[in-house]
């Protein structure tokens, strides 16, 4: 099971949980799903998630600027505890997997705390978020 900091706040107050969240642990929690769900797959929000990466894959490399754009533009509309967004992509000899470096401010933070997450696409699109 999924910590607190990772855990939606109806499961917190379902399980008596009511413990202060870890806010980064829930942003990198809330990037994990974000980047994994596909435009179209929520009913109720049909523009949540990323593009389908299959459908621009047959494009690299030309196709790795649109999706760092996709992913920022993503974060930007659904993930409002984040400003300042930047994607990078970080070169990989690996041919079966892309990389990006997302970089952002924390909204709530005092100075300009950043949070920087790298992410690795896979083959079929999962993406991981550390």
């Amino acid at each position: 099971m999924a910590d607190s900091g990772r855990k939606s706040l109806l499961s917190r107050i379902a399980s008596g949980n009511l413990a202060p969240v870890d806010e980064e642990h829930s942003i990198l929690g809330h990037l994990q799903s974000l980047l994994n769900t596909r435009q179209g797959d929520s009913p109720c929000v049909p523009g949540y998630g990323v593009i389908d990466f299959a459908d621009v894959v047959h494009g690299f490399p030309g196709t790795v600027q649109q999706l760092s754009k996709c992913i920022r533009a993503t974060i930007l509309e659904f993930e409002p505890r984040l400003k300042n967004v930047t994607v990078r992509h970080i070169p990989d000899e690996t041919l079966l997997t892309l990389r990006f470096e997302i970089s952002a401010q924390l909204v709530r933070a005092k100075g300009n705390r950043t949070l920087r997450v790298n992410t690795t696409v896979r083959p079929g699109g999962r993406v991981d978020v550390a």
